[in-house]
């Protein structure tokens, strides 16, 4: 298999469980614990899973030289915590279609970057992949019904796409020099030591795990315990896609990878109407389509490209 289309592969299998991981996300956040915890117990959990497997296997890939230091600090800070605290929160504030949407405006930012901060060349197909892609998730979000967004939830969602394009860009560079659980595991330990510092362990609101917290949409009159839907924040949602994410990421460049994330809302919007019993309409069926034509021309311009 080509290891272009392996890493398209992987990207998508991140961008699915991504896509799901928001469902149950929502169900928690909506129990009362807030994004910045939620992010706590999230990141915690993958730093122990993630850094415990690369000790076990490769504790040497860890060492990083003192002038790198830095360079991880600012990937947990941004690229992890940023990334997460960020979308936790503004789903807390706005529909997740339209968080979602601003989100997914991380493609353009960039490769405008790539093209005016680094001057690199950027190929037409890829401009009209991001058009056809940003304006498919338009198409989805339906943002002209006159939607009243929430100030706050407006500046977190843009603060989290420019976050989710650091992100992409600067784990491209990193999964070349350092394995890529490697990269991980520093992320997650930067992240969940900022945080505790943020909000220190000792008032965090442990009963969550032990609560039984309510279902919406299709499973509305049903619950799980805390520890369920946390557990699989933690493991579904959060350690087995970020694998998936930097193994794909270094096999294509940031740009396309990128865009590649923006199946998430279509997937997304798939699992609200399976589990939440919302629906798609006319509309949103030709915005998926329009975003599944941007992401194949993106792709077209990474392939040739290269």
């Amino acid at each position: 298999m080509r290891k272009s289309i392996r890493a398209e592969w992987l990207l998508f299998g991140a961008a699915l469980t991504y896509a799901f991981n928001g469902v149950v996300s929502k169900w928690v956040l909506e129990s009362g614990l807030s994004s910045i915890r939620l992010t706590e117990i999230r990141t915690f959990g993958a730093a122990i899973v993630i850094g415990g497997w690369v000790l076990i296997k490769n504790p040497s890939s860890l060492k990083v030289k003192t002038k790198q230091l830095p360079e991880m600090f600012t990937f947990g800070l941004i690229a992890v915590a940023g990334v997460q605290v960020f979308y936790f929160y503004s789903i807390s504030k706005m529909p997740v279609s339209i968080a979602l949407l601003i989100e997914f405006t991380a493609p353009i930012w960039i490769t405008l970057f790539l093209r005016f901060v680094k001057k690199e060349s950027v190929a037409k197909s890829m401009w009209y992949g991001l058009a056809c892609g940003f304006g498919g998730l338009i198409l989805l979000a339906q943002v002209w019904k006159g939607l009243t967004l929430n100030g706050l939830g407006l500046i977190s969602s843009f603060l989290d796409a420019l976050s989710l394009a650091y992100y992409y860009y600067k784990a491209s560079e990193l999964a070349k020099r350092m394995p890529s659980e490697a990269v991980l595991a520093w992320g997650m330990t930067v992240c969940t030591l900022l945080l505790a510092i943020v909000q220190p362990w000792w008032s965090f609101p442990f009963k969550v795990f032990s609560e039984s917290i309510p279902l919406n949409g299709h499973f509305a009159g049903h619950s799980l315990p805390g520890w369920v839907l946390i557990a699989w924040i933690i493991l579904l949602g959060t350690v087995f896609p970020y694998i998936l994410v930097m193994r794909g990421i270094s096999r294509l460049d940031p740009a396309t990878a990128s865009t590649i994330g923006m199946l998430e809302p279509i997937l997304a919007g798939i699992f609200a109407w399976i589990l939440l019993n919302e629906s798609f309409n006319l509309i949103q069926l030709i915005g998926a389509a329009v975003v599944l034509v941007g992401i194949y021309l993106a792709d077209r311009a990474s392939s040739s490209a290269h």
